[in-house]
């Protein structure tokens, strides 16, 4: 039997404080190497579509399993299977669009409370998406700010965007009227956009920023302009390997000099107190984010033990008859 979970059954579970402490703890654990984790692969299907894989188990925490998703004609359906790593029983089969979300927004949560500064208060977010609510809400929870500003291309949607996430964290948004206008001043910067070309210049960055990218996961993608990347002190990413695969913002300026890609840390190491994060205010930091499968399988199966304890989804009865 395995526990089928439902985006509103996923919904009526999963909060970001949870979530924030599932991916802090699992990235401790892939530091210490009880954790193992496997990059996104596509495969190309017809008319442009994909079908994406990625795979992690937490061997602590005894859960391994899949992130798979399609994304053909502009849809996108996500599941997350999941395993228990000593029995190999499918535990779970859970929808994962809400799960994912709320992951990526963890990450750049966990990043922001090692890399951002202690005193940011402010911030400036271009897009304004659904990944854009979740990173604001993950930010918020670890730093108090006081005042967001808000971009996206559509002047009435930042305008709703700005209103709703007032309301939601009851902390000032203010829609801008330009990418620049959004950032600038800003202690904490976060890019949340499926541009193709850079829409963050490095001449707007001021001393002391943390930037967190987690828009572009295709080497041809970009969201940060090359002098953007050039002017940072601290490059993080939650992997290294994948960010070699598909972070255009790091490939069209790395290339394939390894030299410079050994100075990209791995956010499992700065959790862990392996390696420096910031070390100074002046320090420009940024967060390379590229959704990797550890997040997803820790979430998941913080949503599947709460689901089981409090008797949520629905059973289904996969290989019953012991074959």
């Amino acid at each position: 039997m395995a526990l089928l979970l439902s985006e509103a059954d996923v919904r009526s579970i999963l909060t970001m404080p949870m979530a924030i402490e599932a991916v802090e703890e699992v990235f401790r654990r892939l530091a210490g190497g009880e954790a193992i984790l496997q990059s996104r692969q596509r495969l190309n299907l017809p008319d442009k579509g994909f079908l994406h894989y990625m795979a992690a188990a937490d061997v602590k925490g005894g859960y391994c399993g899949l992130k798979i998703y399609s994304s053909v004609r502009g849809a996108l359906r996500f599941l997350v299977p999941l395993y228990r790593n000593l029995t190999g029983e499918l535990a779970a089969l859970i929808e994962a669009d809400y799960l994912g979300q709320i992951r990526t927004g963890a990450a750049s949560g966990v990043a922001t409370r090692y890399l951002a500064r202690e005193d940011s208060r402010t911030a400036g977010i271009i897009g304004t998406g659904g990944q854009a609510r979740t990173q604001l809400e993950a930010v918020s929870a670890v730093r108090k700010l006081e005042l967001v500003r808000a971009f996206g291309r559509d002047a009435a949607r930042r305008a709703a965007f700005a209103k709703e996430m007032s309301a939601s964290l009851k902390v000032r948004v203010e829609p801008a009227a330009s990418a620049e206008e959004a950032v600038r001043g800003s202690d904490i910067i976060i890019t949340a956009t499926q541009s193709s070309t850079p829409v963050l210049q490095g001449a707007w960055l001021p001393k002391g920023v943390h930037i967190n990218a987690i828009g572009a996961n295709f080497p041809q993608k970009r969201e940060l302009d090359e002098d953007a990347v050039r002017r940072c002190d601290v490059l993080v990413a939650d992997s290294r390997e994948q960010s070699r695969l598909e972070a255009g913002d790091l490939i069209q300026v790395m290339g394939d000099d390894l030299a410079r890609w050994s100075q990209v840390r791995e956010l499992a190491d700065v959790v862990s107190g392996k390696v420096a994060g910031r070390t100074n205010a002046e320090q420009v930091t940024l967060f390379k984010s590229n959704g990797v499968a550890i997040e997803d399988i820790a979430v998941a199966a913080r949503v599947f033990e709460y689901a089981q304890e409090h008797g949520i989804g629905r059973q289904v009865p996969l290989w019953a008859d012991g074959k």
